[in-house]
């Protein structure tokens, strides 16, 4: 069996096929495609001449060229969707071409589009039609007689069909095409054909195997009914035919499912359920020495850790779900505290909301608890309309619209993983509205916190596909418009600091001329930063007061792509106003780079690489560089770059010259190595890759700004970063035996620097050598962990805000689950034992090595000479349960 629906994706072109006309265009790829088959059938033929060889084509188009194309072939396979009948295709394949004929997908999908509803008496009816006419034009019946069977389309129901990378767990009622041969469910101007609900069986829960447990549909009955009768037995003429499929009838069919309907609705409530229930049970040993925490609980003292000692976790999780309708689904996650532990020594934690906190009362000072025992963890809505799709997040997730038209990255990728938990944020929170029919192309997002840090905010993004002009094909044209509600006050990462509220709008053409790919982008942003001052220094080294042009609210981007065989090839620039900043670059070129345009603004710059391939190993070298417009003051004295104060600054847009050479061992390209979820789909025996990034910065920064100790109050930097060179090499491995048998492992070393300097104790001034790792591995229901980390920071962003690093740092993780461990640490029934360790030094927090008398108060001295490095540890044991 050859390829699968190829003629469906004749949209390449060469130098042979660019400028011939439309119809011509189309002929001319199939000629080269099915020539292609024939090639293929001769080598196999050469090989074998017993087995007969057949293909997948997409119903009967382009049959005249594969007569004349593929005169080897013995059987012609085809894809069809024609509705309860073949129509003339068992006639026209056996006149055209006399060859036999299979049908290699063919079926009906079990949903109404119209009704909103499962509809399994229509998808048995219509196989039974189907599964007729192939007995009636099998051999020696008086018809064509040339019908080999069929391959029914398909047997369980596939999850995976729609948004696959973002909802792979979720039944998706999304009907992708409209199909006029399955006309009970096709309305006007609307699709019908549900992609996700094909399956003669329906998927229930999933086992701890990982498996599906299925629910038989009516069409499996009728299926079962239909196999009874041989169509070659000597009894079986076109009138027994006849007879024993009218004996079968889709509503006792029906009947026979309900009960396997009922046993699925029963695991899978259909108004409202609780779908599911966790629960977190652990407890937490720590220890040290020559550091800061105490002993023993101290009322005086108000750091985390509180004590070293024994203390313990439980926190509950309770998962509702609730269906109005067929096309409306809302989750909800609440979690519910027990005991809140004060000792862990990662001291933030999702959990960690529930401690106690001082209040002023009418008595004084007061400390209670219990403000926060219950929470909203997680929700979701999610309403699939006629007109539109609308999705609603509380702490979820949404991906961004890079791919899609937003080529300045204004609407930001939220998928944080284990970090918003991490930092307690509540990021993202919105929803996002896709427009469907008349006004398709339309997409608006708005929420008070669409990303971490965001403002309040509305976004609009309106595409629209022009078709081809001239030398130009494919072109496509966006336009996404920003427009901030108010300033961003719940601020939990130096990571996310927001910005001031702001309003832009970017202009995006994509098109395609000959092998080149073209694309061109326009912005405008920071309109309200229009006649503000800042300082800089001139050309003679003096200090000049400027301020804001409407010409500096503009900004400018090119990208332009190029492929031929194995070696792959881009290159892009942009010219950013002083204030038109836009946001990260989230598009993923080819390859996994680490050298991207920051999408500030402030800037000139170019970027370039290119990917060869060679068999199963990639080479991509990268280079980038950049200049800002207005380069960094020289002195914090004379600008210290406040965001909410200054109009601009210098900070990822610094002067920079960097270059990067990224080898990859991808043998399985269709689990390509830089997929977001690759740690769970990988299946290569061995796949690697080994990066380094050089980085030479010819300036240094503007001085950003930091959270202070508190976590709350925001400051600016004494001093901003130096000119300095930065490398760092990296490698990721994964080597799975099967799917419940691998290793995943990421290691790096480099050269590093803080974010800042703060209250003048030129921290910055130390580079940061650095290197380790972490490695997964996974051995049937039994999972570790391990990681070291050499002279790094620690896990928070203070850390490196304040330059906070460790000697060494250890991990260990030992598991055993219930079912498959997950690769990712996601909540699943298991029980474990953690261990952490660190070594501590002067540059480490909480290294208390001696005590000093400072303003009538004993202080921790870590300058203190002679003493050794402080260690602390942990030792946490946990019993978790998922459903």
């Amino acid at each position: 069996m050859l390829g699968n629906e190829n003629n469906y994706g004749l949209y390449w072109s060469s130098a042979e096929t660019e400028d011939l006309p439309e119809e011509e265009l189309h002929h001319q790829r199939a000629v080269e495609m099915y020539s292609l088959f024939e090639e293929a059938i001769g080598l196999i033929k050469q090989r074998d001449t017993r087995t007969p060889v057949s293909m997948a084509n997409g119903d009967l188009q382009y049959l005249d060229i594969i007569v004349q194309q593929v005169p080897s072939l013995d059987i012609y396979g085809t894809n069809m969707y024609r509705g309860i009948s073949f129509g003339d295709a068992f006639s026209r394949v056996m006149e055209e071409t006399g060859w036999p004929i299979l049908f290699t997908e063919f079926g009906c999908d079990a949903f109404h589009a119209v009704d909103v509803r499962e509809d399994q008496y229509h998808q048995a009816a219509y196989l039974l039609g189907q599964w007729q006419e192939i007995y009636q034009n099998t051999q020696g019946k008086g018809l064509a007689g040339n019908s080999l069977g069929g391959l029914t389309f398909q047997w369980s129901d596939g999850w995976w069909k729609y948004l696959q990378e973002e909802n792979l767990d979720v039944h998706d009622i999304n009907a992708s095409w409209a199909n006029g041969g399955y006309p009970y469910d096709l309305a006007p101007g609307e699709n019908n054909m549900n992609e996700e609900w094909w399956g003669v069986c329906a998927k229930g829960p999933t086992l701890a195997s990982g498996h599906f447990q299925l629910y038989p549909r009516a069409a499996y009955y009728a299926l079962q009914e239909v196999n009874r009768l041989d169509p070659y037995a000597g009894s079986s003429d076109r009138a027994t035919i006849d007879r024993h499929f009218a004996g079968i009838s889709p509503m006792a069919m029906l009947s026979r499912a309900r009960g396997d309907k009922a046993d699925l609705a029963a695991e899978d409530t259909r108004r409202f359920r609780v779908s599911g229930l966790r629960m977190k049970l652990e407890t937490i040993s720590t220890g040290g020495k020559r550091i800061q925490t105490p002993s023993s609980p101290d009322e005086d003292y108000t750091g985390y850790p509180r004590f070293r000692g024994f203390d313990r976790l439980e926190s509950f999780f309770v998962d509702f779900e609730a269906q109005p309708a067929g096309n409306m689904t809302g989750q909800l996650s609440l979690n519910i505290l027990g005991n809140v532990p004060e000792n862990p020594i990662d001291e933030t934690f999702y959990e960690n909301r529930e401690r106690p906190v001082k209040v002023l009362g009418q008595n004084g000072w007061e400390t209670i608890s219990g403000t926060e025992r219950v929470s909203v963890y997680r929700a979701s809505v999610s309403w699939k309309h006629r007109d539109f799709d609308l999705e609603g997040f509380y702490r979820g997730q949404h991906y961004h619209w890079g791919y899609e038209g937003d080529f300045f990255g204004l609407y930001r990728e939220a998928n944080y993983g284990p970090n918003i938990d991490m930092y307690n944020g509540n990021a993202p929170i919105g929803m996002e509205l896709t427009a469907r029919r008349s006004l398709k192309g339309l997409v608006i997002a708005m929420g008070p916190e669409l990303w971490w840090g965001a403002n309040p905010t509305i976004l609009a993004k309106y595409r629209r596909e022009l078709g081809s002009f001239g030398p130009f094909r494919d072109l496509s044209a966006a336009v996404v418009v920003q427009k901030d509600l108010a300033d961003q006050k719940n601020v939990v990462s130096s990571s996310a600091l927001p910005t001031p509220q702001t309003r832009k709008a970017t202009l995006h053409l994509q098109s395609s001329i000959r092998d080149f790919g073209l694309e061109l982008g326009a912005i405008w942003a920071g309109q309200e930063k229009v006649g503000r001052t800042f300082t800089y220094v001139d050309d003679s080294g003096q200090p000049t007061l400027d301020e804001i042009r409407p010409l500096d609210t503009f900004g400018g981007k090119f990208k332009l792509t190029w492929g031929k065989g194995r070696v792959l090839w881009y290159a892009q620039g942009a010219l950013m106003g002083l204030v038109a900043d836009g946001g990260p670059t989230a598009v993923q070129t080819y390859t996994g780079w680490l050298l991207k345009d920051s999408g500030m603004g402030n800037q000139v710059n170019a970027l370039t690489g290119l990917t060869w391939s060679l068999g199963n190993l990639q080479v991509a070298p990268n280079v980038l560089w950049q200049k800002p417009i207005e380069g960094p003051n020289p002195s914090p004295w004379l600008r210290n770059v406040v965001v909410a104060n200054d109009p601009f600054a210098v900070g990822a847009n610094r002067e920079t010259v960097a270059a990067e050479l990224l080898l990859s061992w991808d043998p399985t390209p269709a689990t390509w190595m830089y997929a977001w979820n690759n740690d769970m789909v990988e299946d290569a025996r061995l796949a690697w890759n080994l990066g380094l990034v050089v980085r030479r910065h010819e300036t240094g920064t503007d001085a950003g700004q930091y959270f202070a100790e508190d976590g709350e109050t925001i400051y600016a930097y004494d001093a901003s970063t130096p000119a300095r060179d930065l490398w760092e090499i990296h490698s990721r491995i994964v080597a799975k035996r099967t799917p419940g048998h691998g290793v995943i492992a990421n290691l790096y070393a480099g050269l590093g620097e803080a974010n800042g300097d703060f209250a003048g104790e030129a921290s910055i001034d130390r580079e940061i050598r650095r290197w380790g790792g972490d490695a997964r591995l996974i051995w049937n229901s039994v999972k570790t962990v391990l990681s070291a980390r050499v002279n790094d920071w620690g896990p928070y962003d203070y850390h490196r805000d304040f330059n906070y690093t460790y000697p060494l740092q250890l991990g260990a993780d030992l598991s055993t689950s219930l079912g498959q461990p997950q690769w990712w640490d996601e909540m699943q029934s298991r029980l474990g034992v953690r261990v952490l360790w660190r070594s501590l030094d002067r540059h480490s927090n909480r290294y208390c090595p001696a005590m000093v008398l400072e303003n009538n108060e004993l202080v921790c001295d870590p300058d203190a000479p002679g003493h050794r490095d402080g260690r602390e540890w942990e030792i946490r044991t946990y019993l978790h349960l998922g459903i």
